[in-house]
């Protein structure tokens, strides 16, 4: 079937099989024909071109009459309705009538259900069949996963950067490190800093302590517990009286850790130029790890 649509030839084709129809120009198919698919059931067919009509040759011009003698100027007559022209004579002079035009589904108006959507595009098939157009991917799985590529974002985001983070706390604790270095070099260490004072105090001008580690006695006992005596002397060796301050005595264990300590009295607290006191004491019960004896001035006394 062919119709003039925007002025322009066009024809209707339909599937063979699945009755799907399609409307496309006269210059797709041509006046040979060419092998057809359907886009919707994929079935190729012959489709035949549009048959071309051959115009009618125009109608020979009527042979030319002599000219009649003109007649005689009569009285004027008002024509009446017997002298109208008749239809058969518009008709004579107009040509034979056209012959009325076979109603179809587009004039008459009545269209299947299929009119209403438009086909589906049909493909043309040759020699070399193109391979069908691959479906369009679906992004909805991976929009899942990854989040939708429309969703909001902040204009800025921020970023971790493992590598500023520890160097700040490198700097931050060499900070604190040099300001504790220096709060010590200048106050000192605090006093309850199990290290902060020394165990034995500054050496006493004039005073010289002398406790032979051949006069000192370590022995266990008969209770088992563990006794130690101490032998020495102090003497003032300067030109002046000294009065002389509280001795300590500690014990370390093989490691050189302080395991036990004791406060030992001068039996004479001054002593006169070059004069000297012994000092013995008996130590018990003392641990048995002490296995060496230190002696010296008591710090803070």
């Amino acid at each position: 079937m062919r119709r003039n649509m925007f002025n322009a030839s066009v024809m209707i084709i339909a599937c063979p099989a699945c009755a799907t129809r399609y409307v496309v120009p006269d210059s797709a198919i041509g006046i040979e024909g060419r092998t057809v698919r359907c886009a919707k059931c994929r079935h190729s067919w012959f489709q035949e071109g549009p048959q071309v009509e051959v115009p009618a040759p125009p109608p020979a011009p009527p042979p030319a009459l002599a000219p009649s003698p003109a007649p005689a100027p009569g009285p004027a007559e008002t024509p009446g309705w017997d002298d109208a022209p008749t239809a058969s004579e518009d008709a004579a002079k107009d040509g034979p009538p056209a012959e009325p035009a076979a109603p179809s589904a587009w004039d008459s108006g009545v269209a299947d259900e299929e009119d209403d959507a438009p086909p589906p595009p049909l493909s043309f098939r040759g020699e070399d069949d193109a391979p069908a157009p691959a479906p369009a991917a679906d992004w909805s799985d991976e929009e899942d996963e990854v989040g939708s590529r429309f969703a909001h974002e902040p204009m800025f985001r921020p970023r971790r950067n493992p590598a500023r983070m520890w160097t700040f706390a490198a700097l931050l604790f060499a900070l604190v490190a040099l300001g504790a270095v220096g709060a010590t070099a200048w106050y000192g260490l605090p006093d309850w800093v199990p290290f902060a004072r020394p165990l034995f105090a500054e050496a006493q001008p004039g005073l010289k302590l002398d406790f032979p580690a051949k006069r000192q006695d370590r022995r266990e006992q008969s209770d088992h517990t563990w006794f130690f005596s101490a032998s020495g002397t102090v003497t003032n060796i300067s030109q002046e009286p000294r009065s002389v301050p509280a001795i300590l005595i500690a014990l370390r264990d093989a490691r050189g850790r302080v395991v036990f300590t004791a406060e030992v009295r001068s039996p004479k607290r001054v002593l006169a130029p070059g004069e000297s006191v012994e000092i013995n004491e008996a130590l018990s019960p003392v641990p048995k790890s002490g296995v060496r004896a230190e002696f010296g001035w008591k710090a803070g006394s």
